[in-house]
């Protein structure tokens, strides 16, 4: 498979990039670490994949286009993981926030993942599928998340929207509360989730996925 993801320089996108890496896939990896890209890279080609790095900017349309532009084949697999927050996690409630902070978060994990699949759909293959990284804390009120638990609600919808406006597959994936930055190195293991991603691509019913979502629980039944 051809796999394109955002936010490739770490946490879940480079955890789900080493795990289609090894099945063989190719993996091409966007962010603004171009450090980081080339260290997802190498654990992509070690695993047994080929990769291929690009500095892109989700919050940049032009480069976005660009981007996609560059993948000289069509995209099976559209993992956009590219997020931020505005501060420490948990400690960074809504009414803190000014007007600045609130739309940063929301022109990278929001308009980007908007940008980004509209751009990639007329690429894509027939039977490609879009899996939009997402939480609990879309759905459920979590003191101190702010903008973030704004910006998983609103990704959420914008899946469920293309899934009604396109053919492709595009779903909401929920491994839970993964060790990342964006939580402050709380959760599981990035590396533990990465087949969830995989599974979601291949495995997983496309009615299931399609404007759905599908979640850690749904992966181990399935696979157990």
């Amino acid at each position: 498979m051809r796999v394109l993801i955002t936010g490739g320089s770490g946490g879940l996108g480079s955890a789900a990039a080493a795990a289609f890496g090894a099945r063989g896939d190719t993996v091409h990896l966007w962010g603004r670490d171009e450090g980081g890209l080339e260290q997802t890279a190498e654990a992509v080609e070690a695993a047994g994949g080929t990769a291929s790095v690009r500095a892109v900017d989700v919050r940049d349309p032009e480069a976005v286009k660009e981007g996609v532009a560059a993948i000289d084949d069509t995209i099976d697999i559209l993992l956009p993981c590219a997020a931020i927050t505005a501060g420490p996690t948990g400690k960074t409630p809504l009414p803190d926030l000014d007007e600045e902070a609130f739309e940063s978060v929301m022109q990278t994990n929001v308009t980007g993942v908007f940008t980004t699949i509209r751009a990639a759909l007329p690429t894509m293959a027939a039977d490609g599928r879009v899996l939009v990284p997402s939480g609990s804390v879309a759905r459920e009120p979590t003191p101190g998340i702010g903008a973030y638990g704004v910006s998983k609600a609103a990704v959420e919808g914008l899946a469920r929207g293309f899934s009604a406006d396109t053919d492709r597959v595009v779903g909401v994936v929920d491994p839970g509360l993964v060790a990342t930055g964006l939580t402050g190195g709380k959760g599981r293991d990035p590396e533990s989730v990465g087949e969830l991603f995989v599974w979601a691509s291949t495995d997983c019913p496309a009615e299931d996925l399609d404007g759905e979502i599908v979640t850690l629980r749904e992966w181990r039944v399935a696979t157990r």
